[in-house]
């Protein structure tokens, strides 16, 4: 699904899968912030990809992360 968001006040669409927006809004949830504050970090962070592999690789990462620190 392809959304509309505002990345440093320009406007931007991205598309995702609905399972990494579900997954991408609990993530914001988990840390406090909006959606559009998560993408911005993400953007900014991001190195070579385009911005919606950067979202996916990054919601892959957290939830790998996640896993992990559970089973330790």
């Amino acid at each position: 699904m392809k959304r509309s968001i505002s990345i440093d006040g320009h406007r931007t669409s991205v598309s995702l899968e609905d399972p990494f927006w579900d997954a991408l809004g609990e993530i914001a949830a988990a840390r406090g912030i909006s959606v559009a504050a998560q993408i911005g970090e993400i953007d900014h962070g991001r190195k070579g990809l385009n911005l919606s592999a950067a979202i996916r690789t990054y919601v892959l990462a957290w939830y790998r992360d996640r896993a992990s620190t559970e089973a330790g």
